[in-house]
């Protein structure tokens, strides 16, 4: 059996690997990645505590299914608007875009 320390650093992991594309590169498509990457980090964190806390409960399945849903929602909502920016400003570079600034 492996070890809750192996899931909750795998998901540190890419907690961080996701928060570091969301917040150094400035292409858009690749913010949408890291905070996908984010997303799968908190869902393997749930299933971990889920499968060692209470594994007959299917609460933190529930709630990791919840989050994969909310995720694509998220993407097809967030490449919606990256691709209007695109063929709007020839371009996705979120440094450029100043659509909500005064």
């Amino acid at each position: 059996m492996v070890p809750v320390e192996f899931y909750l650093g795998l998901g540190a992991a890419l907690f961080a690997l996701g928060l570091f594309g969301a917040l150094v590169r400035p292409n858009a498509v690749r913010i949408l990645m890291g905070i996908e990457l984010m997303l799968n980090a908190s869902n393997i964190n749930l299933l971990a505590f889920n499968r060692y806390l209470h594994p007959q409960d299917l609460a933190g399945q529930v709630l990791a299914v919840f989050v994969i849903t909310v995720a694509a929602a998220e993407v097809a909502v967030g490449l919606a608007i990256i691709f209007l920016l695109a063929r709007r400003r020839h371009g996705i570079d979120v440094d450029r875009i100043r659509l909500l600034r005064g």
